[in-house]
């Protein structure tokens, strides 16, 4: 998912679409693909919308990505505008967690089945980390953040909950970037 317009994020962002905003020195997108290509998936699709045509062109000439061009009316329709297009189960990943592994992506595979699974963090990872912790919700007493990585099956919906610290590296605001790239200029203790 690659087609919001990132206002939380400005003015980090400046004028640059949210996937393309460099973290450690590559967009977040490009690091979201390189994951998604070293994990056990054959089909990458990037849904993009009106408000990232400069991403739609930068992702076209990566080899492999397939693209669909969603109505940009909010993450939750374009979800389902892009999830209609695929087959079932789909992995779902947005373009600012640009932390993501393989690894994260096929245990999340492994764990969901036939299920739909939403993959979250503790919301004191995130508080510990200094990143934003929202959206919170409760799961079993616990607040937990959802990390932008999930699966769509055809079963029942659980909700995976992982003490990952790179899973919580979802930049949404300009402190969750200055967090980050702190980690990748080795300006910080954290431990992603």
């Amino acid at each position: 998912m690659c087609g919001g317009e990132g206002s939380r994020l400005r003015p980090a962002a400046g004028d640059t679409e949210k996937p393309l905003v460099t973290v450690g020195g590559e967009p977040m997108i490009d690091r979201v693909v390189a994951a998604l290509q070293a994990s056990s998936l054959t089909t990458i699709v990037a849904a993009v919308s009106p408000a990232t045509p400069v991403t739609a062109a930068h992702l076209a000439e990566i080899e492999g990505v397939d693209l669909i061009e969603t109505a940009g009316e909010g993450y939750v329709a374009d979800l389902t505008e892009a999830l209609a297009a695929c087959d079932s189960p789909t992995v779902t990943v947005t373009a600012d967690l640009p932390l993501l592994t393989a690894a994260h992506i096929d245990r999340a595979i492994a764990a969901a089945g036939d299920d739909s699974l939403t993959v979250c963090v503790p919301a004191s990872l995130s508080e510990e980390l200094g990143l934003s912790a929202e959206p919170t919700h409760d799961h079993d007493g616990t607040p937990v953040v959802p990390t932008g990585l999930n699966i769509v099956g055809d079963a029942g919906e659980r909700t995976a909950v992982w003490r990952a610290p790179r899973l919580a590296a979802n930049i949404n605001r300009p402190a969750d970037y200055r967090v980050v790239e702190a980690w990748f200029d080795g300006d910080t203790p954290t431990k992603f």
